[in-house]
């Protein structure tokens, strides 16, 4: 039997939107093919934070370890998708609490109808971090959404990160969940081993459960 698959990455380009700051995704051949060549090669620049990506605990710790140095099995296994849609600045508990019944290891929240992909929201939804708390307390390692940060747009203090570090949870942000139903899915977003990094992209796909 073949299980369906729901590809959750944004493309990633010169035209995807980057947290202000961060270097956009740009690209240039140092090789291509020709007389000289007989292969197309490219150099690429880009944040490690453009498109889906998972967040080192280096990202927001500076005694935190690197991308390539976390475990993978957060990434991969059984998760839950939820749908908290246009719940407004922040997902609080009273809008995950109808879906939290035998949760599994891994909780990717939908707050938006239409995911963005050709502009950075300011106005994006984040996590309040009591619900990041509490779904700690239920055994949850891993938190996905599809907006750009757990935290809002504008915060310093960054506590849905803070809170994350603290009980030693795993994140993904930038998802694209526009297509996918509330329910339980087998997740697949492994990060690539940079073994410096604060974050690597990954591509991230759901499968659907046999």
């Amino acid at each position: 039997m073949k299980l369906r698959l729901w590809d959750i990455s944004p493309p990633v380009d010169a035209r995807a939107p980057v947290f202000p700051g961060d270097t956009p995704y740009t690209q240039r051949w140092v090789a291509t093919l020709g007389p000289g060549s007989p292969v197309n090669v490219s150099a690429v620049t880009l944040s490690p934070h453009v498109g889906a990506h998972a967040d080192a605990p280096l990202h927001y710790d500076a005694a935190g370890a690197a991308i390539g140095g976390v475990a993978l099995e957060p990434y991969l296994g059984v998760c839950r998708v939820i749908h908290a849609i246009a719940c407004g600045s922040l997902v609080e508990w009273r809008h995950v609490a109808h879906a939290l019944h035998q949760l599994p290891p891994r909780v990717l929240l939908r707050t938006y109808e239409h995911t963005p992909q050709d502009r950075f929201d300011d106005a994006l939804c984040a996590l309040a971090p009591e619900t990041i708390e509490r779904l700690a307390d239920l055994g949850v390692q891993l938190i996905g959404i599809d907006t750009a940060s757990i935290d809002p747009a504008a915060s310093k203090t960054l506590p849905s990160h803070q809170a994350v570090r603290r009980r030693g949870l795993r994140v993904l942000e930038n998802l694209v969940l526009d297509d996918v139903p509330e329910g339980d899915y087998e997740l697949i977003a492994l990060p690539l081993k940079w073994v410096t990094a604060d974050a690597s992209p990954v591509r991230a796909v759901l499968r659907e459960l046999a």
